[in-house]
């Protein structure tokens, strides 16, 4: 990913809120089921890092990017953004 491509995705996740929260329950296979059917759905996904999350938003980003296939946008604070280009063919696709 070119960094012109990387702050294009930053505008875009700028604007979305985040859809869901990772705890102090961590990642398990559940949560792995549903980001990868939210980035099916939107391709880029904001998540939040609780204060209870002992790992860092930014190692919990690269974690969720490798078991995902996606690419991890930024972590900054206690907000992972990712992004994965879907498949799917019924859905608006972000152009760069």
């Amino acid at each position: 990913m070119t960094s012109k491509e990387r702050k294009k995705l930053q505008a875009i996740a700028s604007q979305i809120d985040a859809i869901m929260q990772i705890g102090k329950g961590g990642i398990n296979d559940n949560l792995l089921k549903s980001l990868s059917d939210a980035l099916d759905k939107r391709e880029l996904i904001k998540l939040s890092v609780l204060q209870n999350q002992e790992e860092s938003a930014r190692s919990l980003g690269e974690t969720l990017a490798n078991a995902l296939s996606a690419e991890c946008v930024i972590a900054i604070g206690r907000k992972i953004v990712l992004y994965r280009r879907s498949e799917r063919k019924d859905i608006e696709h972000i152009v760069f």
